[in-house]
């Protein structure tokens, strides 16, 4: 085990002098928010700062506290993620302030037990909420903190399975009077010098304590497992018009991936691309086809071909609706179907306002 103290020292020293400067984070003697910390963290998750920021900079205009976010409709919350990814996210944040209103009277719980015990909050949220905006000498990794300790200490045991070990080291560092700033300083640590690719160890404030610097084998921690073959599943999804310029959508089941999101019209997604005919009768109009697009999800890959097509009838098929340009615009529609809309908008004139989709992140 390393000197912990000396350790923990060098790091809070160069975090002192070299922190990022972030909207969620408190600046000089203020204390830090807790509604912005886990507002945050829970934005965080599987994206990138630079991503966030924007994302984060709305949600605190729209609802500037826990109590205005429990009361926004879900829908409009939904929308104002699209774009952000992992739609599980938005809909626990949403359940999560509501529970923090109705059980904690609008105010998050101090600790790590309590705030795990709050929908949505897993290990890590629950550990960073506590650390950072309460003190408490909770233990905060995620996968900057996982590349700093596994190079830090030479850990050979494969992430994932070295989680546990990973955790432990980690705690050993974690010191009673800053937990909110170690774990900062170790975040930004992974992001900015301990990076993934070409660490920049000369300018490292651990490069001293680092046993794979000493070993010349910084560049090979974490240790991973060879990754597995992505599955590929294959749909097609109609933008699907009316004479009036309205387009057919549908609401995604609450539940499950994408649950919420609108969607236009498609087929089921499988192993084998879907019978075009059959989505013509389903439907209820011509079909022409317009291409395909690709979008990656955590656990697969998804090809869609794109039909677009306009009803004779105006009749909607079960489970859908028409919605007109002006509403389309407020529909959450995530990143995956955003690319649907892009193409059908590229073969055709497609009703639209000039500007198009703001809202599907395509800003």
């Amino acid at each position: 085990m390393l000197a912990s103290p000396a350790v923990t020292t060098a790091l809070l020293s160069w975090y002192d002098r070299h922190r990022r400067t972030l909207p969620w984070r408190a600046t000089g003697a203020a204390k830090p928010d807790p509604y912005a910390v886990w507002l945050s963290e829970v934005m965080l998750q599987q994206t990138t700062v630079a991503a966030v920021k924007g994302f984060y900079a709305r949600f605190l205009a729209l609802w500037p506290d826990v109590a205005a976010l429990a009361a926004a409709p879900r829908e409009a919350v939904l929308k104002e993620w699209a774009g952000l990814g992992y739609y599980a996210r938005a809909r626990n944040l949403h359940d999560c302030a509501a529970a923090v209103v109705e059980r904690h009277g609008g105010r998050f719980p101090r600790t790590e037990a309590e705030l795990r015990a709050l929908p949505g909050i897993g290990d890590y949220t629950a550990a960073a909420v506590a650390a950072i905006a309460f003190g408490e000498a909770a233990t905060v990794v995620d996968g900057n903190v996982e590349r700093v300790m596994t190079r830090l200490h030479a850990v050979e045991t494969p992430v994932p399975a070295a989680r546990p070990e990973i955790r432990r080291l980690t705690a050993a560092l974690v010191p009673a009077a800053r937990p909110g700033d170690f774990a900062q300083a170790t975040m930004d640590l992974g992001a900015t010098v301990c990076t993934p690719k070409s660490p920049a160890c000369a300018i490292c404030p651990l490069t001293g304590f680092c046993a794979a610097r000493a070993a010349g084998t910084q560049a090979l921690y974490p240790r991973k497992l060879p990754k597995k073959a992505t599955p590929r599943r294959y749909g097609a999804m109609a933008v699907v018009e009316r004479a009036d310029g309205a387009v057919l959508v549908r609401t995604r089941p609450s539940k499950g991936l994408l649950g919420g999101m609108t969607e236009f019209f498609g087929s089921d997604w499988g192993a084998a691309a879907p019978d075009a005919e059959a989505m013509m009768r389903s439907s209820g109009a011509p079909l022409e086809r317009v291409g395909s697009v690709e979008h990656v999800f955590t656990h697969f890959a998804l090809t869609l071909d794109v039909y677009r097509g306009r009803s004779p009838t105006g009749a909607a098929p079960e489970g859908c609706r028409w919605v007109t340009p002006a509403q389309l615009a407020r529909e959450p529609i995530p990143n995956a179907f955003a690319k649907v809309w892009e193409a059908a908008r590229a073969s055709a004139v497609v009703p639209v306002a000039a500007d198009g989709l703001r809202l599907v992140g395509l800003e």
